[in-house]
C-alpha cells in the first residue's frame, strides 16, 4: 500500500537521502537526517518524559500496554515473520538474565526485524527510543507509547539516574532491551555507521552481555520499486570484563562491536567498507530519477 508506506517514511524521500550524502561524506554519524520530526525544546522534551513514565502504574496504561505488545507481536510475525536469521547458536550459552541488542538503524519500523529475533530466542524485548517519538502522529502514537518502550532524553540528570533505573527495571525481569548506538535512524543504509558509547557504557554499568546483530538489506530484482528483504545476522555476544571499569569497558565493547558489524558487512556484500556516499548505499534506490 504505497499510501501506508508513503506515512512510515514520509514524502521526502529525495530530500532524505541528499541529507544521508551530505553527512556520509562529511563523517556526521549521528546527524538526524529525517524531514518534519517534532520539534521540542529540551523542557518540553523532559516533561513528555516524565509524563510517560508518571502513568505507567495506571489501570488504563496497563492495558494499553497489553494491547500495544500485542500489536507488536502481530505486526512482528505479518512484516517479519519469514526474515532469515543467522547465527542463533551462537546465542546457545546465553544466560536467561537482561542483554543490550544493538543493531543498524535504517528505518521507522527495523525494531520489528530485531523482535522477531526476541521472539526466536522465547525473550520479551523492549526498545530504547528517542523522546520526541512519543509525540508520533495517530497509531505510531499508540504504538510507540505501549509497545515496552523506554524513551531516551539527553538529559545528564535522567540518564544518570532514570533511565538506568528503567534499564536495570527491564534486565531484572530478564528482558532484552534494544538501543541504536548509532542514535538516528538513516533510511534503508546499508553501512554500519560508527557507534556511541551510550549502549556499552549502560551495558558496563548494568553488568549485562551486549547482543551483536548486523540487518543486511538486499534488493529484490524485477519488482515494484523499493522492494527489499533482510536477513538479521547474529554475530557474538559480548561481555564486560567485571576487572576493568566502567569507562574501560564502554570503550572495549563499543570498538569490538563496530568491527563486528564492519566485518559482518564486508562479508555480506562482499566490499571494503567505504562511507564516501554512492546511491547503491540506499536500499532500494535506483537514483535520482527513481
Amino acid at each position: 500500500n504505497r499510501k501506508v508506506y508513503k506515512m512510515i517514511i514520509g514524502d521526502h524521500r529525495l530530500d532524505v537521502i541528499h541529507n544521508i550524502e551530505l553527512a556520509a561524506n562529511n563523517r556526521n554519524f549521528t546527524t538526524k537526517t529525517e524531514i518534519g520530526d517534532p520539534q521540542m525544546s529540551m523542557e518540553e522534551r523532559v516533561k513528555l518524559v516524565e509524563d510517560f513514565w508518571a502513568k505507567q502504574d495506571k489501570f488504563k496504561t496497563k492495558a494499553e500496554g497489553l494491547a500495544g505488545n500485542l500489536i507488536l507481536q502481530t505486526l512482528t510475525q505479518k512484516f517479519f515473520g519469514k526474515i532469515q536469521v543467522t547465527g542463533l547458536d551462537k546465542l546457545q550459552h546465553l544466560a536467561k538474565g537482561g542483554a543490550i541488542v544493538t543493531a543498524n538503524h535504517f528505518n521507522q519500523v527495523d525494531a520489528l526485524a530485531v523482535n522477531r529475533l526476541a521472539q526466536k530466542a522465547h525473550h520479551r524485548m523492549e526498545i530504547v527510543i528517542e523522546d520526541t517519538n512519543l509525540k508520533l502522529p495517530g497509531f505510531f502514537s499508540f504504538i510507540m507509547n505501549n509497545m515496552g518502550s523506554i524513551p531516551l532524553v539527553q538529559s545528564p540528570n535522567y540518564i544518570g539516574r532514570e533511565f538506568i533505573h528503567h534499564l536495570s527495571h527491564a534486565f531484572n525481569k530478564g528482558h532484552w532491551v534494544l538501543i541504536y548506538p548509532e542514535q538516528e535512524m538513516w533510511w534503508n543504509y546499508r553501512k554500519p555507521r560508527k557507534p556511541q558509547r551510550g549502549a556499552y557504557y549502560f551495558a558496563a554499568k548494568c553488568n549485562v552481555p551486549i547482543i551483536s546483530t548486523f540487518v543486511e538489506i538486499q534488493d529484490l530484482p524485477d519488482v515494484e520499486k523499493d522492494q527489499t528483504r533482510y536477513t538479521l545476522h547474529i554475530l557474538e555476544v559480548l561481555y564486560p570484563d567485571p576487572t576493568k571499569s566502567v569507562n574501560f569497558n564502554a570503550t572495549d565493547l563499543m570498538e569490538k562491536d563496530y568491527a563486528l558489524k564492519v566485518q559482518a558487512f564486508e562479508d555480506c556484500y562482499h566490499k571494503k567498507l567505504d562511507y564516501d556516499f554512492t546511491p547503491w548505499d540506499i536500499a532500494g534506490w535506483r537514483g535520482e530519477d527513481d
